[in-house]
């Protein structure tokens, strides 16, 4: 059952702390019969050194001028000869079964063109953070990406070497929300099927909250209009509201979360004020409670204080409730 070749591409820019341990989770799975195909972009620190002293015949890497990890996966698919592929961001950690879990899910659903699992977070340390929304849902799955990227990170799919072929590969044009694009674009023409456990470490780094919130918004907007214009969408509009609000709730949630600073606080007072327009409901919810707090100590306080005081009171201060409020149907 386990003939088909598989290829695992590693975009890695400036990785050198977490790279050898994102590979040998590729290298540790029970399925075997994998090329790992590490893309180099111009890394500047030890990366291409620690990759280099790692001994693996399916290993093979290239190095590329930097660009934006859209990029860099097409040219790991170009290198590609799987008959499936697969992403890793170079910070993500895979359990050993992933993969046999996802070609095997795959195999018994021939109506499916992508496979995925449950992520969960986890910190620099490698340390449980908390889960995603780990939803498992199965056969047409537009509808519910149109809402929500309940993916959350690139490094979670199985894809039929032939859809990522038809719908053209990531979109480069694209700065941020590459991801969310590709999902939509492949639920558009394919079912996707869920293995209904985590077997992805998605890793949150301190200063990964995304500070350039700003071009979060504008690739996501660009995403959700493209995407509610396909034929696909035709009868779905009355969605296009509720994935509006969505996204303002995400884009709250991560202007709360960037380190502290009178810029960042004004960024996400406007992000919350559009949340509450799209949605009057979160009038009502404790978490604008702790959002005004959060933005009030961020604009009257120097940036090192209010980091001492998120830090001190982490309940009071977590506004991840945001993402539960957002709506999938």
């Amino acid at each position: 059952m386990l003939n088909s070749l598989i290829s695992v591409i590693i975009p890695a820019y400036n990785a050198e702390k977490t790279i050898q341990e994102t590979i040998e989770s590729v290298l540790n799975q029970t399925f075997t019969n994998f090329e790992l195909i590490i893309i180099n972009s111009d890394s500047t620190d030890a990366t291409l050194s620690i990759v280099s002293q790692i001994k693996d015949e399916r290993l093979k890497v290239f190095s590329y001028p930097k660009a934006n990890v859209a990029v860099n996966r097409n040219r790991g698919f170009k290198h590609a000869s799987g008959d499936y592929i697969t992403f890793l961001d170079a910070d993500d950690l895979w359990t050993d079964d992933k993969l046999t879990a996802q070609y095997t899910a795959l195999q018994s659903n021939p109506q499916a063109g992508v496979a995925y699992s449950w992520t969960n977070c986890i910190d620099k340390n490698g340390k449980f953070l908390r889960k995603t929304s780990h939803r498992n849902w199965s056969g047409d799955v537009y509808s519910k990406f149109l809402l929500d990227d309940f993916f959350g990170n690139g490094s979670n799919v199985m894809i039929r070497r032939e859809l990522l072929t038809e719908v053209g590969g990531f979109d480069e044009t694209l700065t941020n929300a590459q991801d969310t694009d590709m999902w939509l674009k492949l639920s558009a023409i394919t079912d996707f099927y869920c293995v209904p456990k985590p077997q992805v470490l998605y890793r949150i780094l301190p200063n990964s909250m995304s500070s350039n919130v700003l071009g979060l918004e504008k690739s996501n907007l660009e995403v959700i209009q493209r995407s509610f214009a396909r034929e696909k969408a035709k009868e779905l509009q009355h969605l296009k509201p509720i994935a509006i609000a969505n996204l303002y709730k995400y884009l709250c949630y991560k202007a709360l979360t960037a380190p502290p600073g009178k810029q960042q606080s004004v960024v996400a007072a406007r992000f919350l004020l559009t949340a509450i327009k799209t949605d009057i409901s979160l009038l009502f919810k404790p978490i604008i409670f702790k959002a005004i707090l959060k933005l009030t100590a961020m604009v009257v306080l120097p940036a090192n204080w209010a980091s001492k005081i998120f830090q001190k009171l982490p309940h009071l201060s977590n506004t991840s409730t945001f993402l539960g409020y957002e709506k999938t149907t």
